[in-house]
């Protein structure tokens, strides 16, 4: 499948600044604490990450914007280190929204996936997120799964009920160790996200379903197990250890993937390939609520990148309202975020326009200092503010001619590492 076309990112060697030095930690879910990026790598070389994509049964919202800007930054910010980032993300083409979804609106299941997608697609490009480098829908990935099942097959490590093939988390002596959840939390959030707890004939309430067998009227493949369709963490395991292997640097996506996605993801690329870790770290976003509950399709209170565009929002002004919260906070949409993020965008660009400017140089330092600690955008968005102020008082350093090229420098600065074209 596809991915959407990149944006250029400026050199911000090639525009006089200095070279980064500060490596990228971020948050580890799995060990609960903010750790180095890359500890054992040497210079340049290749981050790997994964992030999991959207189930395509309606447009991008904020709460998605939110999660793939995220990790827009960690890829931005290891480039700008000098590393080449091996980037991939999945869609899940089929699954049960989607397909309840199409039933509900008459329209062909992969008609309505094919064009969520590419609405996808369009609101990415126009919040000037790096595309990943494979673009994988779970459709496409169906011989991976049937791959990683059968190897999970031959360990004992899946059995059946009623032709539907389950994993029995029992099979993982590591199990927990992502979510770092006890049973007890572990239950709700099973029943709540997708899980079948109460499934007469599972081994254990917490198995996690690999293979669906076909059920009437749905979309059904073929395998050695029966006709059917992926379960929801087997796919973005098998698609991840096909295109990064094991033991890659991040795993990515929203704080209500922890468990069971990520959770489940771990134990059955480890137990079908007999490796450890999946990932290194689970990096997970925080969660945009609107009317006091978080923002959620199945709730319906969404507001919608696409519809914002539509009513000419400048994807900009959008991009930096989302910055503007620390990525693994917890907080809620209001028209009042838009308006302070237009009149910054606003700010912003009257300062690059100005004749002359403070240092760059030290603004750059200050920026990748905070992103580089586990991506501190609001404090970064602050230091471009105060070096906005003073670029547009004339405040120039001490010297009254100022540097007439701080300007185009924090103009590239500003695309490279936050993304924000001005």
């Amino acid at each position: 499948m596809r991915s959407w076309t990149a944006p250029e990112v400026p050199s911000l060697t090639d525009a006089g600044l200095p070279e980064a030095a500060a490596p990228l930690a971020l948050h580890d879910t799995g060990s609960g604490a903010v750790r180095p990026t890359l500890r054992d790598a040497a210079p340049g070389a290749t981050a790997r990450m994964y992030v999991c994509g959207i189930t395509p049964y309606d447009a991008t919202h904020l709460g998605h914007a939110n999660t793939y800007l995220a990790f827009d930054l960690v890829n931005r910010v290891w480039r700008d280190l000098g590393h080449p980032v091996h980037y991939v993300q999945n869609a899940t083409d089929v699954d049960d929204p989607l397909l309840e979804r199409a039933e509900q609106t008459g329209v062909d299941w992969r008609e309505l996936a094919d064009r969520e997608i590419e609405l996808f697609r369009e609101d990415m490009a126009a919040l000037r997120v790096l595309p990943p480098d494979q673009y994988v829908g779970a459709v496409e990935a169906i011989p991976l799964v049937v791959e990683m099942i059968e190897k999970l097959r031959a360990k004992d490590a899946a059995y059946t009920v009623d032709q539907d093939v389950y994993f029995p988390v029992a099979a993982d002596p590591r199990f927990g160790e992502v979510s770092r959840l006890t049973r007890e939390q572990m239950a709700p959030l099973f029943a709540e996200r997708g899980g079948d707890p109460d499934r007469a004939g599972k081994h254990d309430p917490l198995d996690a379903l690999l293979w669906l067998a076909k059920r009437p009227g749905e979309p059904a493949w073929e395998s050695p197990f029966g006709e059917g369709r992926p379960g929801w963490h087997v796919e973005c395991a098998a698609i991840s250890v096909e295109y990064l292997g094991m033991a890659f640097d991040v795993e990515g996506g929203g704080s209500d993937l922890a468990f069971p996605h990520h959770e489940m993801g771990a134990s059955h690329a480890q137990l079908a390939t007999g490796e450890h870790p999946h990932a290194r770290a689970y990096v997970h976003a925080g969660m945009v609520g609107l009317d006091g509950e978080k923002m959620s399709k199945s709730r319906g209170n969404l507001v919608f990148v696409s519809k914002l565009r539509k009513a000419g929002v400048d994807p900009m002004a959008i991009r930096l309202a989302l910055l503007a919260h620390h990525y693994r906070a917890d907080w809620e949409w209001t028209d009042a975020e838009l308006d302070g993020a237009r009149a910054r965008l606003d700010r912003w660009r009257a300062a690059v326009g100005a004749a002359s400017g403070p240092d760059a140089a030290a603004l750059a330092a200050e920026v990748r200092g905070h992103l580089a600690d586990d991506l501190d955008a609001p404090a970064a968005l602050a230091a471009v503010d105060r070096w906005a102020e003073r670029a547009l008082a004339g405040d120039q350093d001490g010297d009254q001619k100022g540097d007439t090229e701080a300007p185009v420098k924090v103009q590239a600065l500003v695309d490279a590492l936050l993304g924000v074209a001005l």
